[in-house]
């Protein structure tokens, strides 16, 4: 089993928001990242889909979307991003969710030794985008963070290893550390997968290492539209 990331997919099959308009990068990108799980994806391996999955604006039109990735192989594991607006009852969506798909919210999945617990997140401070009005949700967002790795915490036993599943990324331009980083510490969480980001002004570093955990962005026009080898 291997696992492997992407996020932002920002799908539209029932809506119009083609994502070209941003860039030659958006171009035909969803059947570039098509091929690549085809290329690389085996039945027993999973995917971690790092939230921004879908613009519809509500669950009947977002499965629309979430269908046309049922024929790839492998797990499909899902975040909320914050254009997931059709995100809303967590225990609907798993109930319509076709087979071999997971939704986390605020808790975690199990495949073998790996762990793989998600929340969406928020801006952290220090962002550019956070404002006073950010905390209260920033505050919110820890704790339920706290809960899907305290859900890991329950769940492992000698060998298995925590990997974190979140939208927005856990810390700043300067890398400094925010309330979820120390959670993750805290937790001794393995690999953390975020998205969130794009374009060329972006902090693209697609892989750090801070204090032991390797922290991995996967925004499909950061990745050059394909799917990341987590465990390579």
């Amino acid at each position: 089993m291997k696992i492997y990331a992407i996020s932002d997919l920002h799908m539209s099959t029932t809506s119009d928001k083609p994502m070209d308009i941003f860039g030659a990068k958006w171009h035909n990108y969803l059947e570039k990242i098509r091929a690549d799980w085809q290329n690389k994806v085996a039945d027993d391996d999973v995917v971690l889909i790092g939230g921004d999955i879908s613009w519809a604006m509500d669950l009947d039109n977002a499965l629309v979307d979430i269908r046309t990735l049922t024929d790839l192989k492998g797990k499909k594991v899902m975040v909320r991003g914050n254009h997931d607006y059709w995100w809303k009852s967590i225990s609907r969506i798993r109930n319509s969710l076709p087979p071999d798909f997971y939704a986390l919210q605020n808790d975690c999945v199990k495949f073998g030794n790996r762990i793989i617990c998600g929340s969406r997140a928020w801006c952290v401070e220090g962002s550019p985008d956070f404002k006073e009005s950010d905390r209260k949700i920033y505050l919110r967002e820890v704790e339920r963070l706290r809960l899907a790795l305290k859900a890991a915490e329950k769940e492992r036993e000698a060998g298995d290893e925590i990997y974190c599943l979140i939208h927005y990324p856990p810390f700043n331009v300067k890398r400094e550390n925010s309330r979820f980083t120390d959670l993750f510490e805290d937790f001794g969480v393995k690999k953390v997968v975020y998205g969130h980001l794009h374009g060329k002004d972006s902090r693209t570093d697609l892989k750090i290492i801070k204090n032991g955990i390797e922290y991995y962005l996967t925004s499909c026009d950061q990745v050059d539209n394909k799917l990341i080898d987590i465990d390579g």
